[in-house]
């Protein structure tokens, strides 16, 4: 937690102060928008699940401890179950056109921009595919630590979790992904994971720098 962050009172300050709160959204949302651009491929539902999380913390902000990690790690921890809630919705429904109902509007700015930010981190959503076959604990604690870069400690307290639980889980997951990964990749392959339809493939070069934590 940096200086700015002791001074402004933190997310509790800044759910009682709009002042505050703009402050505070502005000094997160970038960070925020990645988390999620990680993992949607649609600039609307980033947009939404953008602003659903920053809602989540004006219910959320007294559960913020800066002796756990900085603002960054706890504002991810409430992003990731945001994302997740979302997913579990969208496997609900049956008719996918529910999901737009009562959408805002985005300006063609606000598109081209996220569109960016989308095509920016789209390695990050490559990498969190090949996660998914890892069991859910250690995915989670890979994808914070891999995908998202928080440290072991930012990790556990975003996931609610003991330390020692999420080094233990990391220790598993990079060595699962490097049994899977146990293949040398020439430099000259592209970059994306070429699967076959059963799952065959080249592994993805940044899936091997996750698997030997260099990633």
């Amino acid at each position: 937690m940096d200086g700015a962050e002791r001074l402004r009172g933190g997310p509790a300050a800044a759910v009682r102060d709009p002042q505050l709160f703009e402050e505070f959204y502005r000094r997160h949302v970038d960070a925020v928008m990645r988390f999620v651009a990680r993992r949607v491929d649609d600039p609307h539902t980033a947009a939404d699940l953008t602003a659903e999380i920053f809602l989540a913390v004006l219910d959320s902000a007294h559960s913020y401890r800066p002796r756990l990690g900085s603002e960054t790690a706890w504002l991810y921890g409430i992003a990731r179950n945001v994302v997740s809630s979302e997913r579990r919705r969208v496997a609900r429904e049956a008719e996918r056109d529910l999901r737009f109902s009562g959408r805002r509007l985005l300006e063609a700015d606000d598109i081209l921009r996220i569109e960016d930010r989308l095509d920016a981190e789209s390695p990050g959503r490559r990498v969190l595919a090949a996660l998914a076959r890892l069991p859910e604990g250690e995915r989670a604690v890979m994808e914070l630590i891999a995908v998202d870069q928080l440290t072991v400690t930012e990790a556990a307290a975003a996931l609610g979790i003991r330390q020692v639980t999420a080094r233990v889980r990391l220790h598993r997951a990079r060595k699962v992904l490097r049994e899977e990964a146990d293949v040398k990749v020439p430099e000259t392959n592209p970059p994306a994971v070429q699967a076959s339809s059963t799952g065959a493939g080249t592994p993805d070069p940044s899936l091997l720098q996750v698997a030997r934590g260099e990633a």
